[in-house]
């Protein structure tokens, strides 16, 4: 069976494990610490990012970016049926929209948000040597971040019926993965964004989002609401 590298708050693994199981491609997971860098992970990836993804027979395919162009270009099933979901469908054009929105959530939503939250909430809580005290006004400044980009959530939620167009794509699911660890950190103020809050809430619901649910990392556990589908 394929196997995930992966850390469960990472936003990169999350989404690939969102596009896997929207794929129903099961795989076993391998949890990597990714701030311990070890040696064997290193091999496996030199660049030490996480999620790595080892089908049989291949080379690993290393980070989302391999990962997602993959397995956008899976070939239908034996049956001639086509895959569960095109994780970049449409034209040209409403591909270049969905690969655009991909590289706002894994690259600025993760540099202004996603990242700053785990280095100041969680990876130094799991690391001994660390200074475990969050900075208060960096956190402050993270949250003015966020609330910028659930504000452009809101604003592409409330004019399609996805974030990238009629049809749920990769789009969607990076940003559920980000939202997703800013979620499980309590984060998000879903009282003032009611349309992100919609639209997450359909994803939220999805088959593919229950192993995403029942995450828990110890020393550093889920606000109440995060598994709840009625939250």
């Amino acid at each position: 069976m394929p196997t995930l590298t992966h850390f469960r708050l990472c936003p990169f693994s999350r989404a690939a494990r969102l596009a896997l199981a929207e794929l129903e491609i099961e795989v076993d997971l391998i949890e990597e610490r990714p701030w311990e860098w070890r040696a064997e992970f290193l091999a496996l990836n030199p660049a030490g990012e996480l999620p790595v993804l080892q089908l049989e027979d291949a080379l690993p395919l290393c980070g989302i970016y391999a990962i997602s162009e993959y397995l956008a270009e899976a070939p239908a099933g034996d049956d001639e049926h086509a895959p569960p979901l095109a994780l970049f469908p449409g034209d040209r054009a409403q591909r270049a929209e969905v690969r655009r929105l991909v590289d706002w959530f894994n690259g600025k939503f993760n540099r202004e948000v996603t990242q700053e939250l785990l280095q100041e909430k969680v990876y130094t809580r799991l690391q001994p040597e660390a200074v475990n005290t969050p900075d208060v006004e960096f956190l402050r400044a993270i949250r003015t971040n966020l609330r910028y980009h659930l504000s452009y959530i809101s604003h592409l939620a409330d004019h399609r019926r996805w974030l990238a167009g009629d049809d749920l794509s990769f789009a969607d699911l990076a940003a559920a993965a980000h939202l997703s660890t800013a979620d499980y950190l309590g984060e998000v103020p879903w009282e003032d964004f009611a349309i992100a809050k919609t639209w997450y809430a359909r994803l939220k619901s999805r088959r593919a989002f229950r192993s995403l649910l029942a995450d828990r990392v110890p020393g550093a556990l889920p606000t109440a609401h995060y598994p709840d589908l009625d939250f």
